[in-house]
């Protein structure tokens, strides 16, 4: 790489590092709120088109990937994926969120606020920050929106089929993160994985941010990257106590110290009828959506 490019990234990586991470803008957090609230839908159709009217209004293009999805439960079930391109570049990292909303056992259909308008939310919060000095990163950074992640990743499988995977240099997934600030990441994405684990600890450490390391974390899109070699993280936000809850609960065995029938916090509200607009803390989501842009910065600057 020219010195003047590799200098570029390094200065623009220490300016996005320069800015608290969990600083709180209450308009921007009130904003979020409104957003999440407005992709409250009786079906991912609907928030498919409040996605898109909330991407214009930020000024922020897109395609649709449309594509034939579904599952032995569903049968044959169209799905759209959105995608953001930001900047250029001979390669690419990509970010990833599911939007879509998981339908309940009952029929009905999960307001699906946790999991995972937060997370989409903060994917696209970090993507207004990446795109103002998108021009001045090493890499074009990929924003992939994806649909059918609750009927079995398809969304995800599906935009990676299309999509030239040589170029794809580091992928960041975010599913559940609607509060808390402590940031959940898995161990589980193979040997791959292993220099951008280390890039986030780094990160993490640097910023002050509470993070915690699962060696074995719940399966999201990231599953799809990283069977096919390409080094992903998978993270989440939780408060530091739910967090430490579900650590025990995937990764403390037998004798994990938690009460025999205990089930985490979070696993009482996603896919049920309590993922509701009240579990969203609109702070906490912007300031994950602040370490994930700083993180894809470092990310760039790293590779």
């Amino acid at each position: 790489m020219p010195m003047k490019s590799l200098l570029t990234s390094t200065v623009l990586a220490a300016c996005l590092l320069a800015a608290p991470v969990m600083a709180q803008s209450t308009d921007q957090a009130r904003a979020v709120h409104a957003s999440a609230e407005a992709l409250i839908k009786t079906s991912n159709a609907e928030r498919l088109d409040e996605l898109k009217r909330q991407l214009e209004a930020a000024n922020l293009p897109y395609t649709l990937q449309a594509f034939e999805g579904g599952n032995n439960r569903t049968g044959a079930t169209a799905g759209t994926n959105i995608v953001l391109t930001l900047g250029e570049g001979a390669s690419d990292i990509v970010m990833t969120a599911h939007y879509d909303a998981v339908v309940l056992r009952d029929g009905a259909f999960s307001h699906g606020v946790v999991d995972n308008a937060g997370g989409t939310l903060a994917m696209v919060e970090a993507a207004k920050a990446l795109n103002q000095t998108a021009g001045s990163l090493k890499h074009r950074i990929i924003v992939v929106l994806t649909d059918q992640e609750e009927l079995g990743l398809i969304g995800a499988r599906k935009w990676l089929e299309q999509a030239d995977a040589s170029r794809i240099k580091a992928v960041v997934n975010v599913d559940v993160a609607a509060y808390g600030q402590t940031v959940m990441y898995g161990l589980n994405n193979g040997d791959q994985s292993k220099d951008l684990v280390k890039t986030l600890r780094h990160h993490c450490a640097e910023t002050a941010t509470d993070c915690e390391a699962f060696p074995v974390y719940p399966p999201s899109d990231d599953r799809v990257f990283s069977a096919a070699g390409i080094p992903v993280l998978s993270l989440g936000i939780q408060n530091a106590v739910g967090a430490r809850q579900m650590w025990l609960a995937f990764n403390g065995g037998e004798d994990n110290g938690l009460r025999e029938g205990f089930v985490p916090d979070v696993f009482q509200n996603i896919h049920t009828h309590e993922d509701t607009i009240d579990k969203l803390k609109a702070d906490d989501v912007v300031a994950f959506s602040g370490f994930l842009s700083q993180l894809v910065a470092r990310i760039d600057a790293s590779l």
